[in-house]
């Protein structure tokens, strides 16, 4: 059976003269692990409250499998979400999942099976009030997983855990999507997910800065940068600037070159008789495309 899709369209909220956000439009595809990315404060956890029925939309729509979350024939079946890791603390992580499960009747089975899958079966009878914030992001995974949904929606899931719970996390993720499952989950840095998800949407301040398969914000021939250095920077400058590169720097020790590659500078720098004492390539990264498309002035 193939997992419903998500599809956002036209989302917009505003909470008095905020644009909390703003036309928002994407998929979350079966089979696919998408990232909703964002610094704090973009529209993320709104979003996803939204698709969940938890925030009233003032216009567009989010829906799982063409229908709103609320008209779903068991919402809390279809989809399994992570919006908090906020527990009573004299429970304990058992007595936590066994309120939930009886609450969207879930077998008692699935209690065991999914504190196993988390990793906290040894701590299954402690009280959340004495678990790590890792724990509790575990365990808050653990209920979203309780009626094993096709659909899996979580907010900031690697938040608090350490370098091997963001190791098995990522497996765990790209596991069930390699079951059919369409997972989406949101974080502020693309580093933290950048070797799970196969789509990326980005939204800034309430709008999709890019919306696409992750390999889209891969550096492209126009990001790439070529330094270069002779002892004439400023005729070579004028040289290039005429056959139509961008020139930064001409007064330093090294240029900046874009719209060419260093076989292009070279040859000019030949053709004007001037000998090259540097030549090399610059090329923005991942994490940089990101931070130019959220602002980087903004907080992530």
């Amino acid at each position: 059976m193939t997992a419903p899709r998500i599809e956002v369209s036209g989302l917009t909220k505003h909470f008095g003269r905020v644009h909390a956000v703003n036309g928002l439009t994407f998929t979350a595809e079966p089979g696919r692990v998408t990232g909703f990315l964002g610094p704090n404060g973009s529209g993320k956890t709104t979003t996803l409250s939204m698709l969940l029925g938890l925030v009233r939309p003032d216009a567009g729509t989010a829906t799982v499998g063409g229908r709103p979350y609320a008209d779903l024939e068991q919402p809390a079946m279809a989809v399994g979400s992570l919006l908090s890791a906020d527990f009573h603390p004299a429970h304990t992580a058992t007595a936590h999942l066994d309120i939930a499960r009886r609450a969207i009747g879930v077998p008692r089975h699935r209690v065991g099976e999914t504190l196993e899958m988390v990793g906290l079966r040894d701590s299954a009878h402690r009280k959340t009030g004495g678990f790590s914030l890792g724990m509790r992001q575990r365990l808050a995974l653990a209920a979203a997983l309780l009626p094993d949904p096709q659909v899996i929606v979580l907010d900031e899931p690697i938040n608090g855990l350490d370098p091997e719970g963001i190791r098995w996390i990522r497996q765990l993720l790209r596991h069930l999507a390699s079951e059919g499952r369409t997972v989406l989950l949101s974080s502020h840095l693309l580093s933290e997910v950048q070797q799970t998800v196969d789509d990326v949407v980005i939204i800034r301040r309430g709008e999709a800065a890019y919306s696409g398969p992750l390999t889209g914000l891969q550096p492209s021939e126009a990001d790439r940068v070529v330094l270069v250095s002779t002892p004439n920077n400023r005729r070579l400058a004028q040289a290039l600037e005429h056959a139509g590169l961008e020139v930064h720097g001409a007064r330093g020790d090294v240029m900046r070159v874009t719209g060419g590659d260093p076989e292009t500078v070279g040859n000019l720098a030949f053709d004007s008789g001037l000998p090259l004492s540097h030549l090399s390539t610059e090329e923005a990264g991942l994490e940089e495309r990101f931070l130019a498309l959220i602002g980087e002035g903004e907080s992530a």
